[in-house]
């Protein structure tokens, strides 16, 4: 095993990067960046009078996770793996410390964020990376017994179920949801019996609608939903100017910065609702290439993925895809209507500093995978 391990880190150390993904994450940010600007000049105006502040914000993030994400892109994920217990009592630590007073914050009724230095972190989007390395790590070890539900599923299953629990009581469910959904996708890729699911599926299912019923705010979100002109100017206002916004874009769009619905009519455009503006101003054309954009990475991430030389790369590269792609969908998705209004980030694009950092922390390991892949020449046919 240690003669494999040596071998594969050679033969990982001497091959570059898959180009089209390294080219769809350049392209996602720098349009990230560019909408970003477009749709929070004016909301960062007015609230702090500076149309800048948000776009710098971003933009300093933008550096930060663009330079740590040399580290996991460029090194060993070997040696990554020995860290895993201090990565999951770091991502312990910090979800705790949201519920310090102090140190957590608590804005809109929800304790999401800790505030270091003077800015703020959400821990949350940290565990969905680790929990991401974890389930892949031990997993990918436990192969040779995944009928085994006491010892081989349950310890990482309590793990997984326990990050999410905390998330859920910072009153964030659709991140505790998305982490848990999520990680029980890398189970599934993994070989976990598929009765496993169906008998959880039965389990967990009425829970999540007694969790997702028990909050006033998220009832009314599920209320605009399913008839938002019953409260045009309340629950439903948010989901009417995003149907507005895209409505106007047409074909060709408004324009790149000329777009009304950023100017007050759509709460949180800079954040949840960024993609409005990008079918307002760009229309369908600029919506399309941002779907391709996103499509490419996915083709390209599950693709590195299915030709990993091991199962821990292999899960590895399924999960940072799914993560990055699942946001985006469910995102997508929101501001089209198709499902309720959940607080999931577009990646790449929406105003928050933890969820842009942990995003390109999280490209830089599948930059490092597909490095990995057999036959370089292959990654590209």
């Amino acid at each position: 095993m240690a003669s494999y391990s040596f071998s594969a880190e050679r033969v990982h150390l001497k091959r570059s990067v898959d180009s089209m993904l390294l080219g769809s994450v350049v392209l996602l940010t720098g349009t990230g960046l560019t909408v970003l600007f477009s749709s929070s000049f004016f909301r960062a105006g007015h609230l702090f009078g500076d149309p800048y502040r948000f776009f710098r914000t971003q933009g300093l993030f933008t550096l930060l996770g663009a330079t740590l994400a040399i580290l996991p892109a460029t090194i060993s994920l070997d040696r990554i793996r020995k860290f895993l217990p201090v990565m999951l009592l770091g991502a312990l630590v910090l979800m705790s410390l949201t519920f310090v007073p102090g140190i957590g914050a608590s804005l809109q009724g929800a304790r999401r964020w800790i505030f270091v230095f003077g800015r703020s972190f959400q821990p949350s989007e940290l565990v969905k990376l680790v929990m991401v390395i974890y389930l892949a790590h031990l997993l990918s070890n436990k192969q040779d017994s995944m009928d085994d539900a006491v010892n081989t599923l349950l310890p990482p299953f309590l793990v997984l179920a326990l990050f999410s629990f905390l998330i859920y009581v910072q009153n964030d469910f659709s991140t505790a949801v998305f982490v848990f959904v999520l990680g029980m996708a890398i189970f599934f890729v993994a070989g976990a019996p598929l009765r496993y699911f169906i008998g959880l599926g039965l389990v967990s299912t009425p829970l999540a609608v007694i969790l997702l019923l028990s909050r006033e705010h998220r009832v009314r979100r599920l209320l605009a939903f399913l008839e938002p002109t019953l409260d045009p100017s309340g629950s439903g206002f948010q989901i009417l100017a995003a149907e507005r916004a895209l409505e106007s874009g047409g074909a060709w769009g408004v324009g790149i910065g000329l777009g009304t619905q950023k100017m007050g009519a759509l709460p949180e455009v800079h954040s949840d609702f960024v993609f409005a503006v990008v079918a307002e101003e760009l229309g369908l054309v600029g919506v399309v290439a941002i779907i391709a954009l996103f499509t490419v990475f996915a083709w390209r991430g599950y693709y590195i993925a299915m030709r990993a030389p091991d199962t821990f790369r292999s899960f590895l590269a399924f999960g940072v895809t799914s993560m990055i792609v699942f946001q985006a969908l469910l995102n997508i998705a929101v501001v089209a209507g198709a499902v309720p209004a959940t607080g999931v980030p577009l990646p790449f694009f929406s105003s928050g500093g933890s969820s842009m950092l942990v995003t390109l922390l999280a490209c830089g390991f599948l930059l490092n995978v597909s490095r990995s892949v057999s036959d370089p020449e292959e990654l590209h046919g």
